[in-house]
């Protein structure tokens, strides 16, 4: 076997890269702290039930698992943040009020959620615990858009959801297979669900069969919300739910947002095991190969109560990105200018570079030999030897390595 061949999804980032997801990592982290959002480090490995709670059956075929050779119990290799926040909030922070927490690190799954995704995503993201109101809700939409905007990405489509509808429903029928109902409603197929129904209260049939169609723009008399009110029954549940959607879309955010489009789908339950509220998603219509058009780029919603499990019941809601597909959607930059500097070991050369690098600039010293070697770096100037000692001055008419 070739010893440079890696698992399949799984890549190096090359310099180009590299540079261009860690430079949108510090932008959106500083971002988020100008929110006053707090930055926690999970670690990579935890104990499995702690690691999976409230996350459903999914998150667990994701994980990678082994065995500790300490305790002897099973740990996972976490292949999502979020429960991992959670628990810092509600076992380790311990605050009364708000918490505002974000986070950035490597994830790791089992399969890869696309073809050409990757297996060990860089996950970014940011919650709010211990408030359930809508202005929650709304703080994390805006710093999710907000986010697409620092990557580049204006012209952004958020649709919102809410995993409370078809629980409420099925409150009157509890013979359903959850598991394949969401499967088919997330895929919007009419005829299975029509199977799946068929034995179903007509009521009940026809709202289930109602969601796939309940998509679309807010605006205008034939809204997804006028329509979703005259087509779903009265419970309690279901009203409060799109009361929910509706004052989230009346809020004055959108008017600072005049790119985005605003739309509801209500069958869009991907994660129906781990939201039970208000949820969202952000898409974009310029993706690259490695990114399928019907994948968002972000995602989050409410999942209240997820701490209970660490000991604490709290609101929470918050959204994450893949850093490293959300990098691929900004445009390649220049390569970054650079001072190009001879080696010689003499101190006054030294105390140069090392002034200059103390004032911000990169300075790169030509190793003998290798002048004209290919670069991460724009050689505009170089520092060179004067009477005076050594400055700076411009590169003219000279190919950069």
């Amino acid at each position: 076997m070739r010893r440079w061949l890696l698992p399949e999804n799984i890549a190096d980032a090359l310099p180009s890269e590299a540079r261009r997801i860690e430079e949108l990592r510090r932008r959106l982290l500083d971002l988020y702290r100008s929110y006053g959002y707090e930055l926690v480090m999970p670690p990579l490995v935890e104990y499995l039930d702690s690691l999976l709670t409230g996350a459903g059956s999914d998150l667990l075929l994701r994980t990678f698992k082994l065995v500790d050779q300490i305790s002897g119990r099973t740990l996972g290799v976490r292949a999502d943040m979020t429960p991992q926040v959670a628990r810092i909030d509600a076992h380790l922070l311990n605050r009364q009020g708000v918490a505002r927490l974000c986070y950035a690190g490597s994830v790791l799954h089992t399969r890869a959620a696309g073809h050409f995704a990757s297996r060990e995503p860089v996950q970014l993201g940011a919650e709010i615990y211990g408030h359930a109101g809508p202005e929650a809700d709304l703080e994390v939409i805006e710093l999710m858009i907000r986010s697409l905007d620092v990557a580049g990405v204006s012209q952004v489509r958020v649709d919102l959801s809410h995993a409370g509808i078809v629980p409420a429903l099925l409150e009157t029928d509890g013979d359903i297979d959850g598991d394949e109902l969401y499967a088919l409603l997330v895929s919007k197929d009419v005829p299975g669900l029509r199977e799946l129904l068929a034995d179903c209260a007509p009521a009940l049939r026809d709202a289930l069969l109602a969601l796939p169609g309940l998509y679309g723009p807010v605006a205008g008399d034939a809204s997804v919300l006028t329509r979703a009110r005259a087509r779903l029954p009265a419970l309690p549940r279901v009203v409060a739910a799109l009361d929910e959607l509706e004052r989230l879309c009346c809020a004055s955010v959108w008017r600072e947002f005049p790119a985005v489009t605003l739309s509801i789908d209500l069958a869009d339950l991907r994660a129906y095991r781990y939201h039970n509220g208000i949820s969202f998603a952000a898409f974009v219509d310029a993706v690259p190969d490695s990114v399928a058009a019907s994948t968002s780029v972000a995602r989050g919603g409410r999942y209240d109560g997820v701490g209970q499990a660490f000991g604490r019941d709290r609101a929470a809601t918050g959204f994450s990105l893949e850093l490293r597909a959300l990098a691929g959607l900004t445009v390649p930059v220049a390569r970054s200018p650079a001072i190009r500097a001879p080696w010689f070991d003499e101190p006054e050369l030294r105390a140069a570079l090392a002034r200059l690098r103390t004032d911000g600039e990169v300075v790169v010293q030509v190793l003998p030999g290798h002048e004209h070697e290919q670069q991460e770096f724009s050689f505009d100037r170089e520092l060179v030897r004067t009477e005076g000692g050594w400055a700076v001055r411009p590169i003219s008419g000279i190919r950069n390595g």
